[in-house]
């Protein structure tokens, strides 16, 4: 995945505040299947909110590098248990910016 430059992620972020989580990560963590349906989802839509239901914000962080590292997705916003992240399909649906 190439790396996206500040004004792609601004405008990913600006797009990711609106959405509703598709994926919620319950207190048994990332499962084998909650990666599945990551997987899903980011096929069907490029740019999807993640819930989390847990209180320790490192066990958070570890989840979205696991993530990302799994799925091949850029973490693009972390914000107290919403997690925002983006991975470009064959036939992008996001166009960014010029400038």
């Amino acid at each position: 995945m190439p790396e996206l430059n500040s004004k792609q992620l601004s405008h990913l972020r600006a797009l990711g505040h609106k959405l509703k989580p598709v994926v919620m990560i319950g207190n048994n963590g990332l499962s084998e299947t909650v990666l599945r349906e990551i997987e899903v989802s980011l096929n069907a839509h490029e740019l999807i909110k993640i819930k989390v239901f847990g209180d320790e914000r490192e066990s958070r962080l570890q989840m979205l590098e696991q993530i990302c590292t799994d799925t091949g997705a850029v973490a693009v916003h972390h914000i107290g248990k919403q997690l925002v992240i983006y991975r470009a399909a064959e036939k992008t649906k996001i166009e960014f910016p010029n400038k």
